[in-house]
């Protein structure tokens, strides 16, 4: 193939200055600051060549008036003609999955890149689950205009089985000095009532009949729909081209976009904002996504508008301080997300492999722990136990391992346990481990540890644990039934709250607090240095991590705290899964998920107690999310308040998320601050050496977490 690029619009989507739509703006956009223009040869159909935005990479089919095959019919099979003849290594087609499935069976290995800029659910060829999923199968990646579109598009399918996804936001140029503002109203769209059209019309009269010295601009036309809105100071423009529509922002003052309909992005917020607009916005479908700091219309009504409006023109140092925010940070910078995408171009068109391997042995060590291969490994990024054996690896350690949890899954109920002791004895019998590291395993029987202890005498038994031994806590009887077996052969117990914590303790066994571990190829973002951000504040929890979805009907204690801290604060923005039907997020989806947002919090089930925590406080923390902690837990003893937040409660923490929302900077150097000093304290080959040598007993070994410890 050759080293071409085809990009392929709608045919109806015309790739012209005065009447583009969406997905023609997107590729006029990208396309200026990609590194292929070379390689890009751009599809589409107009009788308006004059008008073209980029002549020299354009090619126009014509459809004519024809009878005998429908336009789309028409425009996929001169697509086809043009991939026989040129054979492109990437194809990229806009919004239309019905052009790739038709192209996708005469040419199976192209890679093809879908960009979804509507529901999908609404688009021939992706109405489906079945048809999604093929979808899936077919192409190299599919980009979602927001995470909107994208939940829409798995609606119905476990997104953690798939990585050939990405949210690309339709982006904008920054500019350069806020412009000089007039008194001056806009509202830019189809003039029709599920854009609240009439809505504003009615709301923007009573304004201006109360500011003489205001005035407001419509953009856009819809045929479809007639209003009858006159005053001398209301002017409309009908559709005119997109730098046109920019200069009106940087003259205007307020944008309004009082969307009923479930707008899958919303340029006039981006637009609007990016040239220093208040914006006031209603919170459907990925509106709340385009702008940092909007004004959220409580109801999409005229009255709720007319407050919204009058409050700003009222209140003008109000006015002047949103216009400044939504200039400074503009969310979706074309410079930034170009770098995404020709990422992907160039993985395709110039691909390299890279291999390290380390061979170095020390101790063997036979770990077992849950790899969750039954459920593709999905729960890697929260694994302690993969952090862990990566820490000994890297320590030079010899390891070997079974998963018990997928040895059960495997085979029958009825020989299922057999089978795991077996392999279990027979593995510790010919490798001989110097320690055996368990992980949340409690199914191995009394006779296996009996015959391990007998035959390999020196063999160290260790056990870390991430799951409440505290009386009263949750599930705390069923917990210590599981390890009643273990307990009588374990010599050490690695748990991850404070060992003074624990109740029943055996007097044999050492207990060791077990932090949860951080790696830098797991916890591979630094969200603190991104510049912006579609929410503000991200929380996940689950009904169990095997199971992976909600629980019908389960209920957790931490419901009842969101749901208080939601209502507390109508403002900022929550990304919040495992909660209210949404269920939670695993894999690369949780890196996407943790972008989007600035800050998060940490809970976990039961009473806060010293050092306990969700075993997420890894995944925030370490990839640079300003992370909010219960005082309670006693983490101050690791982290100085320039490193984490801790609240004593609801409240408490309501206010200092309104107040780090506000105060980037200070939000920014404290996520730094904690991410670095957690990778610190608490890395994998610090966690693992330090289970390693307190196995051993070694008695002048002190991690650096020691000097801390209270």
């Amino acid at each position: 193939m050759n080293k071409k690029i085809f990009i392929i619009l709608p045919h109806k989507d015309q790739f012209i200055k005065n009447y583009a739509g969406s997905a023609s703006i997107w590729v006029k956009d990208f396309f200026k600051k990609t590194k292929f223009k070379n390689k890009i040869k751009i599809f589409g159909s107009t009788d308006k060549l004059k008008n073209v935005f980029i002549k020299k990479n354009y090619s126009n089919i014509k459809i004519p008036n024809i009878k005998i095959l429908s336009k789309s019919d028409f425009y996929t099979k001169k697509l086809i003609i043009q991939c026989v003849k040129q054979k492109p290594s990437v194809v990229e087609i806009h919004n239309r999955p019905s052009y790739l499935l038709t192209i996708a069976k005469r040419f199976s290995k192209t890679n093809f890149i879908l960009v979804i800029h509507n529901d999908p659910q609404n688009l021939r060829g992706s109405n489906t689950v079945e048809e999604r999923k093929h979808l899936l199968k077919l192409c190299y990646k599919i980009y979602f205009v927001s995470s909107w579109v994208e939940e829409k598009f798995f609606s119905g399918i476990d997104k953690n089985f798939y990585t050939n996804f990405h949210t690309i936001y339709p982006s904008i140029d920054k500019i350069n000095k806020l412009p000089s503002k007039k008194k001056i109203i806009i509202f830019s769209g189809k003039l029709n009532a599920a854009k609240g059209f009439d809505k504003f019309a009615k709301a923007i009269i009573k304004i201006l009949n109360k500011y003489k010295d205001w005035k407001s601009v419509i953009i856009g036309d819809e045929p479809r729909e007639k209003y009858f809105f006159n005053h001398k100071r209301l002017i409309f423009t009908g559709w005119i081209p997109q730098d046109k529509v920019l200069n009106l922002y940087n003259d205007s003052s307020i944008t309004v976009v009082p969307s009923l309909w479930e707008e899958p992005f919303g340029r006039s917020s981006l637009e609007a904002g990016s040239r220093g607009n208040a914006v006031i916005i209603s919170k459907k479908g990925g509106l709340p996504e385009t702008i940092d700091n909007p004004i959220f219309l409580k109801n999409v009504t005229s009255s709720s508008i007319y407050s919204e409006l009058n409050k700003l023109i009222k209140n003008k140092k109000l006015l002047k301080r949103l216009q400044l925010i939504s200039f400074k940070k503009p969310l979706h910078l074309i410079k930034k997300n170009i770098l995404i995408i020709d990422k992907h171009r160039r993985n395709i068109l110039e691909p390299i492999k890279k291999i390290n391997i380390n061979k170095n042995s020390k101790l063997k060590i036979l770990h077992v722990f849950n790899r969750a291969e039954k459920i593709g490994g999905r729960i890697y990024f929260i694994s302690t136990g993969k952090k862990i054996e990566n820490g000994l690896i890297r320590l030079g350690h010899d390891v070997e391992g079974i998963s018990d949890r997928d040895v059960l899954s495997y085979n029958s109920k009825i020989n299922a346990r057999n089978v795991l002791n077996r392999v279990f004895l027979e593995k510790s019998l010919y490798y001989r481990p110097d320690i055996i590291l368990l992980g949340h395993v409690n199914t191995i029987d009394e006779e296996s540890f009996s015959k391990i202890k007998n035959v390999s005498k020196h063999t160290i038994f260790s056990q870390w644990y991430e799951d409440n031994l505290t009386l009263n806590g949750p599930d705390f009887q069923k917990n210590l039934l599981n390890l009643k077996t273990n307990f009588k052969y374990l010599d050490n117990f690695f748990i991850s709250t404070h060992p003074d914590d624990v109740s029943k303790k055996i007097p044999r066994i050492r207990y060791h607090f077990l932090p949860t571990p951080v790696d830098k190829n797991i916890e591979k973002l630094n969200i603190y240095a991104q510049d912006d951000y579609t929410h503000d504040v991200f929380f996940a929890m689950s009904h169990g991590v095997n199971r992976g979805i909600i629980k019908s009907g389960k209920k957790d204690e931490r419901e009842l705290f969101v749901k208080q801290l939601i209502d507390l604060n109508k403002d900022l923005k929550f990304d919040i899964y495992g909660y209210n039907d949404r269920n939670p997020v695993w894999s690369e989806s949780f890196y996407s998920a943790i972008s989007r947002s600035s800050m998060a919090v940490n809970l976990n089930r039961g009473k806060p107690k010293k050092y306990s925590s969700s075993n997420r406080i890894g995944s925030l923390i370490g990839n640079g999310l300003l992370t909010f902690i219960d005082y309670k837990k006693k983490f101050n003893h690791f982290f100085k308040d320039n490193e984490i937040i801790f609240y004593h409660n609801k409240n408490d923490l309501s206010e200092k998320l309104k107040f780090y929302k506000q105060n980037s900077k200070q939000r920014k150097i404290i996520a730094k601050n904690g991410q670095s000093k957690y990778f610190k304290l608490f890395n994998e080959i610090e966690v693992a050496k330090y289970i390693v040598e307190e196995s051993l007993g070694t008695n002048n070994y002190k991690p650096k977490w020691f000097d801390y410890l209270r």
